[in-house]
């Protein structure tokens, strides 16, 4: 999107995340164009209106540090990222905001998705104001113009192919994996012969097998 001249720049926390990304970015054709900095959201390494746009994917849940969450307050990313970015120029938040990955099995799955575990870092008694899907609140509550969100939608069918079941499988774990104390003991008995790919009745197997999950998109314009 940025060809011929303009340029990317990657920012994580992580030291582990950023060589990998390097390493990925070095074999491309873009390699040039991108390059990647160790930092903190709540305090990026940039001056002010530095870029044309900005955006996160995933990293301002709410939440206490310790959960690895970008702020016990998110406005404090959201201003960082209006902070280093051009008049008039973009900042957007991305986020998973849900999924149906047990066809067949709703019950099962809403009651897998109604537990604690499956809800952090958004934990009861948190303000409903720090949900992610009050984002254009956030936005509006730092006059950022504008402001608009769109829901985008992955699907997959089977046949699958490798790479998407192991991204599955660890999905059932990612949103699931924890919940065994919440829910009863047939349920996850349940669960773990649906999840697991060693059950001859693994939900990957399906010939029909069937699944969606969406990601949104919040983002607006920062005022002249």
């Amino acid at each position: 999107a940025v060809l011929p001249d303009g340029h990317v720049t990657g920012v994580d926390i992580s030291r582990d995340f950023l060589s990998h990304a390097k390493e990925i970015a070095g074999k491309s054709r873009l390699a040039k164009q991108v390059s990647f900095q160790e930092g903190d959201m709540n305090k990026l390494p940039f001056d002010d209106d530095s870029f044309d746009w900005a955006w996160s994917k995933d990293c301002l849940w709410p939440g206490p540090k310790e959960t690895g969450c970008a702020a016990e307050d998110p406005l404090l990313p959201v201003n960082e990222l209006k902070r280093v970015v051009k008049p008039r120029g973009i900042i957007a938040a991305l986020f998973w905001s849900s999924q149906k990955l047990l066809p067949g099995y709703p019950l099962l799955e809403a009651r897998l998705s109604a537990t604690y575990a499956a809800n952090l870092p958004f934990t009861e008694g948190t303000n409903p104001k720090l949900h992610t899907l009050r984002t254009l609140g956030w936005l509006q509550a730092i006059n950022i113009e504008e402001p608009k969100v769109r829901t985008f939608v992955a699907e997959v069918q089977a046949p699958l192919n490798n790479k998407t079941r192991n991204a599955l499988t660890i999905s059932f774990q990612m949103f699931w994996g924890e919940a065994e104390s919440e829910v009863i003991a047939e349920d996850w008995a349940e669960f773990q012969q649906l999840s697991r790919p060693d059950s001859p009745d693994f939900i990957l197997n399906l010939p029909d097998y069937y699944a969606f999950l969406t990601y949104s998109l919040f983002y607006g314009k920062v005022a002249k």
